[in-house]
């Protein structure tokens, strides 16, 4: 990606906002462009807002953006940027994925951010191109599109198409757009205007893994969280799972009790249901499929699991 309009003006970053957009992600961006021109001392950059219907959308803050233009075709030289939020699939419509579809034709850089992979990905554009997404996002997008390879990465910059993994990661994606063009000056200088330390640096994985997310630092009950994430689909029993990470049975219903304050049991079932629940909101698979992809024998046995621990049908 380059940024010289030979003499045009600014390049311009159009953001295409799907419905209940991340404002975190859109305003970190934006707020990059403006500190590049700032420290360049002259407009580079440009931006605009657009969106289907052309007026207004929405973001997960529940502010009211307006846009400056619908789905009109760009100029050479504009970048396509599209906000994804919350919802996955909300603004995922036919009118989006065929503009998608027209302006990557046409040549332009396109790409994402937060959850936008996935409306990428559903207009055909990341077939065997890498992709990353919020990991609260990942496991069902890995569900849905097989064809693309999903990375942990906080942001995915390759062949004019990028992708990022929610949160912040769009600042690191505009830094590393502006070291390519550039130089490493102006990122340099774009970082200290916004007071930005580089943590992903510092810390590698977006994908939190169940022992992070549980703040388990116990070296057995560590390997036993990761034997469950792992085989999920084919979930061990507590006696396999012990066998595995070298205790017995009852050593670790002590383990578990004492750390997660429930047996493995009671533990791997609410993670099983939990992964199914953010698929069954996430994406459009049926209740089987889901029962499937998280260890469920049948349809039924996920629906009795379920109403126990959330007291409500899936």
């Amino acid at each position: 990606m380059h940024f010289d309009r030979g003499g045009q003006g600014p390049a311009r970053f159009v953001f295409l906002l799907l419905d209940n957009f991340s404002h975190l992600s859109l305003t970190t961006a934006l707020e990059a462009l403006r500190q590049a021109n700032k420290v360049l001392k002259f407009q580079q950059f440009s931006w605009a807002l657009c969106g289907e219907g052309g007026v207004s959308k929405q973001s997960s803050l529940g502010f009211s953006a307006a846009l400056d233009m619908g789905l009109e075709d760009l100029r050479p030289g504009d970048t396509l940027v599209v906000v994804g939020g919350v919802e996955v699939d909300a603004g995922s419509t036919d009118a989006v994925l065929a503009y998608l579809r027209r302006m990557a034709r046409r040549g332009l850089p396109v790409g994402g951010l937060c959850t936008a992979a996935h409306t990428l990905a559903k207009a055909g554009l990341m077939d065997d191109r890498r992709a990353t997404i919020h990991w609260e996002n990942s496991e069902s997008f890995a569900e849905i599109f097989d064809t693309v390879p999903l990375c942990d990465e906080f942001y995915v910059l390759e062949d004019g198409y990028f992708t990022t993994a929610g949160g912040t990661t769009a600042i690191d994606l505009m830094l590393a757009l502006f070291t390519r063009a550039l130089g490493g000056e102006v990122a340099t200088g774009v970082a200290a205007n916004m007071n930005y330390t580089n943590i992903h640096a510092i810390q590698r994985e977006t994908r939190m893994t169940a022992a992070e997310r549980e703040s388990v630092r116990h070296p057995v009950v560590v390997k036993a969280l990761n034997v469950m994430e792992r085989e999920i689909e084919m979930p061990p029993t507590p006696s396999e799972i012990a066998e595995e990470v070298g205790i017995s049975t009852r050593q670790l219903e002590r383990l578990f009790k004492h750390h997660l304050g429930r047996s493995p049991k009671r533990y791997y079932n609410e993670f099983r249901v939990q992964k199914a629940y953010r698929l069954i909101l996430q994406t459009d698979l049926t209740v089987i499929e889901i029962a499937m992809a998280c260890g469920f024998s049948s349809a039924s046995h996920f629906s009795k699991v379920f109403r126990q621990i959330h007291n409500c049908s899936p």
